[in-house]
């Protein structure tokens, strides 16, 4: 009955129209003598279809690879990429037979996605999260019982911040007020140094902030920024997107991928000579996908390196809190550069920080930040109308990225608890970290430096001759064709070394330590029990 009706309205609303525009049209032949000039009125009106003009071809699609962005065709995100489809198609058949594929499960190593492996959200931020969410249960007395006196407290200050104490209604372009100063203080109070919360641009994730600037910076394919190969290919999609050039610096692996001026300098020089106006350098500190953590004199030179060259440092920190080697400290940039002396005059730094990361993990809240300095007044007012085209960043998100940077302190009832979640998950991804690298480093053929921070460990692997021409034979990158036999035989996915980058001639893969502790031991007698198959197979 509903659809009769629908499509007896519609009929009535369309012989409406078409006598709505009959009256029209004869109304212009009064007027003008003549039939309408883009048309003719019995060709409009008539009740046969329109014959298609002789040059067009009904059935062709109107958008193809053919006429699409080349900069969409160009740009590539390995961690989602092929490999991982595959999986996907592979989940989707052990529901459907379970037992038809030689493993039981898909072990995903291949993204920093940590809850979705069983991590447990941090019980102080989840419940800050829900009450700002519904705060009519705060003044119930049964929620007293249900949540600790400090998330209470902190989810009243986070609503008193929010106009109208509406987490669904849009707020500032840049992110709540309020808790820009919460996460301003937090910078602070880790560097040592004032930092302002107008400098502070709350995001989803940091991903949108790492766009923005691109979209800044690059005016065609003659701007050029300096990457680190291996790199996070979201700086090679970004660059892609907004039609610029990366010119990539390789990290050294044999000095456990240390970061070298000596070769930012060479890779400036031979950009200069081709055209290319360098207008940033990117720096991901701890490392993605090579897990290194920068020591502070190495940064004191990329700094001095970025403030002699006029190159904005884009500095990636997201792993701040993922440190596992007691002989590193994390140093943001922007407390190395103020403690070389130099301020706002002297150096443009924007620096990325996100809730997906850290110990907390909080992927799918999309919550980041960019803290900008060094900007003038002109191009921070450019800055701020390309974050309003966003309108602004999803609210859940900006009060996670508060609590990040300001989480229970001592003497609140959920300090000790918080303290306990924190120690337990970092604890745990450093041992995970040192079972994998020293399984790594007991295969045949494989290297694999020290995991010191982030989430990542990135072998190398001496594939055999035999194993390349197999790759060759099938139109595959040999790295790729290594994890694609990885994934079918064991359900394991990592993404191969190509996807981020690396030294020509040498493979890689990048593997997470992400899934649980009591997961470590499959993956390990898995991937063992694999490539000792793989390397007798094709052994030259």
């Amino acid at each position: 009955m509903r659809k009769f009706v629908s499509d007896k309205s519609c009929r009535k609303l369309l012989h409406r129209s078409f006598q709505n525009l009959a009256q029209q049209l004869q109304h212009h032949h009064h007027q003008h003598k003549g039939p309408l000039s883009f048309v003719s009125q019995s060709r409009f009106l008539s009740s046969s279809p329109m014959a298609p003009s002789p040059s067009s071809n009904p059935s062709a699609p109107s958008v193809t690879l053919d006429n699409i962005n080349p900069k969409v065709l160009k740009c590539e995100y390995a961690v989602r990429g092929e490999i991982v489809t595959l999986a996907q198609r592979l989940q989707q058949e052990l529901l459907v037979k379970p037992g038809s594929l030689p493993f039981d499960e898909i072990l995903y190593c291949n993204i920093g996605n940590p809850q979705s492996l069983g991590q447990q959200p941090i019980t102080f931020f989840r419940e800050v999260l829900s009450l700002c969410d519904h705060p009519s249960i705060l003044d119930k007395s049964e929620t007293q019982g249900l949540f600790s006196a400090d998330a209470i407290e902190r989810a009243w200050q986070i609503l008193d911040q929010i106009p109208g104490r509406a987490t669904g209604a849009y707020s500032h372009s840049q992110g709540i007020k309020g808790l820009r100063d919460t996460i301003a203080a937090g910078i602070e109070a880790r560097d040592g140094f004032p930092a302002d919360p107008n400098d502070i641009f709350l995001t989803d994730g940091a991903s949108p902030a790492v766009h923005m600037m691109m979209q800044l910076l690059i005016r065609s394919e003659k701007d050029g920024i300096l990457c680190p190969i291996p790199q996070y290919p979201l700086y090679s999609a970004s660059i892609d997107l907004h039609g610029g050039t990366l010119v990539p610096y390789y990290l050294n692996e044999a000095t456990g991928w240390g970061l070298e001026v000596s070769s930012l300098k060479k890779q400036l020089e031979a950009a200069k000579s081709q055209g290319i106006t360098v207008r940033a350098l990117v720096v991901i500190n701890p490392g993605n996908p090579t897990g290194q953590v920068l020591g502070e004199e190495n940064q004191r030179e990329i700094v001095e390196f970025c403030r002699k060259e006029g190159l904005v440092l884009l500095a990636d920190e997201v792993y701040q809190e993922n440190v596992y080697v007691p002989e590193k400290t994390f140093h943001s940039f922007k407390k190395v550069s103020r403690s070389m002396g130099y301020g706002e005059a002297d150096i443009c730094l924007v620096s990325f920080q996100s809730v997906s990361k850290g110990f907390y993990g909080e992927c799918g809240k999309r919550g980041g930040y960019m803290e900008i300095t060094g900007f003038s007044p002109e191009v921070r007012e450019q800055i701020y109308k390309v974050a309003s085209v966003n309108l602004c960043s999803n609210i859940s998100g900006q009060i996670l990225a508060s609590l990040v940077m300001s989480p229970p302190k001592v003497g609140d009832e959920s300090y000790e608890s918080y303290c306990g979640e924190k120690e337990g998950i970092l604890s745990s991804l450093a041992r995970r970290a040192k079972t994998l690298e020293d399984a790594l480093n007991n295969l045949e053929g494989v290297s694999c430096n020290k995991a010191e921070g982030a989430m990542y460990l990135f072998p190398r692997i001496e594939l055999p001759q035999k194993a390349i021409k197999a790759a060759e034979a099938v139109n595959s990158a040999p790295d790729a064709f290594y994890c694609r036999r990885l994934l079918n035989e064991t359900g394991i996915v990592v993404v191969p070394g190509s996807g981020f980058g690396q030294v020509p001639g040498t493979w890689h893969f990048r593997c997470t330590i992400l899934p649980q502790e009591d997961k470590i031991p499959a993956v390990v007698s898995r991937l063992t029990d694999f490539h000792k198959r793989f390397m007798d197979e094709f052994r030259d």
